[in-house]
This record gives C-alpha cells, structure tokens and sequence, in this order.
C-alpha cells in the first residue's frame, strides 16, 4: 500500500492548474496500490486554495499557511513538504515538473533521504515508474529501492484532475517558516502577457531561426493573439537572442502537448522535439521539404513563412468573421 502526498502550486490567489497532471498522478498511485492521496498547500491566507484543492478527490487536503509561506523558497518550503510526508506517513511525494517542481523536489528528496524520480511519464508500481530519456528516444523503466518515492510528473503525460463529488476535509498543519536559512526571498521580474501560459495553452504557435530576426517574431505572436494561443520558439531561436529564453520548447526547455501546435520555420531538431511531439495535432511550415520536423507533422506545408503567415491569418480571420 503506497499513501500518495502532492504539492499544489498557488498563483496569484488560486490553485495553479498546472498541478492538476500530479494530482491525477497521486489518485493512480493510491488507486493501484490501495493507498489514499493527500494534497498539500503551502503558503500565507491560502485558505481559498485549500477550498479549490479540496475539490478534487483526495483523502484530506493539508494546510501549512504561514506569513513566511507569502514567498516561495525552496528552503523554506521543502523542509513542510519533508515533514507533512514523514506525519502522513507518505510512501511516494510528487509535484509537477514545473519550474518551480524541479527546484523544490530534490530538496525534499535529500531531506528524506529518498530516490527521486524525475519527470514520471508512467506507474508501474508505488516503486516503479516510467520516464523519458536520451530526449525522448527510449522510455526507462526506474525502480526505486527507498522506503519513500520522490517524483516530477511530467504534465502533458497525465490529464488533469477533474473535480469530484464532495469536498474533502481540510486540516491545518503545524508550520513556522525557518529563519536561518541562507536564502531570502528578494522579488519576482515577470514579463506580463495576455496570453495564456506556454505549458498550459490548448495552442502553441512557435517560430524558429528561420523567422531571421526578433521583429519578425512579431508576425508569430500575431497568429498566436489570432488563435487565442501561446507563443513559443526553438532553442536556436532564443540562443541567437530573437526572443526571450522563457519561450523555450525543448528538451532543455518547456515540455508542451497543447491541441494544437504549429511550428513556423522550425527544422525540427531532436532537441525541439521532445519538448512538442506529444501534442494532439502537429502543423508544419517550413521551405526545406527534408526537414525533420515533417516526420512528426500531422499536416505540413512547404513554403516561407512571409507567404504562410498572412495567408493563415486571412483564413482564419474569414472563418471567424462567418460564425
């Protein structure tokens, strides 16, 4: 029997919905191994996210709110996780492979002494599990010999929770923030955007180096805003400065798997791929007919992105003009 303990990520006020893929994670685990699922929140007035997280299913959803929770550090929040694990008697501790999951799970690996699994695509078993490697190429089966399991999941791998019948309970945790640590929290540059989150977006519009220069880039967004979808880029296309790194789809990084996802002057190198080949429908436009991506591509489309662009957006425009 495994009892299954996930970290919920808060944003701005609420549950951050990129935590949904790790609570399904935690409800198969328990489901298979005949264990039961808590969620933990952490963080300062969180009251409205319990409420949110107590939606979806689980045994009981645990509360550590503190003012020195207002922030997130790594420091300050994996040593909460490490102890509700230990008081729960939690035999497997995950969250999603967010940036945020893969700062903060390693530390709780080592404060549990415990085998960490990164980016869990798969369970086997409450201490086998699946996961991708040399980018995606071939899928290892791990296996975990510690008494507890600490994993990522990787999100475009799981559904998202759905909410459930009753609400679960909800039980407040002893929890004082450490005042000694060496980290402290200074403050967040975030660049504001209307559009919705990359790894979250139901489509993805990405261009890659041979969109040429940054302004071009413009024209992406553009089809992007048109669709209602995220922007992003290949890795050659933020090494070269066109845009910033955190547009990065990619092996090294954000691992995406909208409904839609269309890659603009993009080749299509095995790096890009294993960030985007698990989306439902792939569109590629690119003036090279060898280039990899097509391999891949559900639809293609051999020509420049200077002719591809304003054609796409004329059509799309007419569709939505006639209802």
């Amino acid at each position: 029997m495994a009892n299954a303990l996930v970290v919920i990520e808060t944003q701005d006020g609420h549950l951050r919905t990129a935590s949904l893929p790790a609570v399904t994670f935690g409800k198969q685990l328990a489901e298979k191994s005949g264990g039961k699922l808590s969620l933990l929140v952490i963080g300062s007035g969180v009251d409205g996210v319990a409420a949110e997280a107590a939606k979806y299913g689980a045994a009981e959803v645990l509360v550590a709110d503190h003012p020195g929770f207002k922030s997130y550090t790594a420091e300050t929040f994996a040593p909460i996780v490490a102890k509700a694990a230990k008081d729960k008697g939690a035999t497997v501790v995950a969250a999603t492979s967010t940036s945020t999951g893969k700062d903060l799970m390693p530390r709780v690996a080592a404060l549990l002494d415990a085998g960490m699994v990164p980016d869990a695509i798969a369970i086997v078993s409450d201490k086998q599990f699946k996961r991708p490697m040399m980018a995606g190429n071939v899928i290892a089966t791990v296996e975990v010999s510690t008494p507890i399991v600490v994993a990522t999941v990787r999100q475009t791998e799981f559904k998202p929770a759905e909410a459930a019948g009753a609400a679960s309970p909800i039980a407040k945790i002893d929890a004082t923030a450490p005042g000694d640590t060496r980290a402290e929290f200074v403050g967040v540059q975030a660049s504001k955007s209307e559009r919705p989150e990359l790894t979250e977006a139901k489509i993805v519009v990405s261009g890659g180096r041979g969109m040429k220069e940054g302004k071009n880039f413009e024209q992406v967004a553009a089809l992007a805003d048109l669709l209602g979808g995220a922007m992003g880029a290949s890795r050659a296309a933020c090494d070269a400065g066109m845009v910033p790194n955190d547009l990065q789809v990619g092996q090294t990084g954000k691992v995406v798997a909208p409904q839609l996802y269309i890659a603009i002057a993009i080749s299509g190198a095995i790096q890009h791929l294993a960030g985007m080949k698990g989306s439902k429908t792939i569109v590629a436009i690119n003036k090279d007919p060898e280039a990899p991506i097509f391999q891949v591509a559900d639809y293609g489309l051999v020509t420049t992105w200077e002719q591809a662009i304003p054609a796409l957006m004329e059509e799309i425009k007419k569709l939505k003009a006639a209802g």
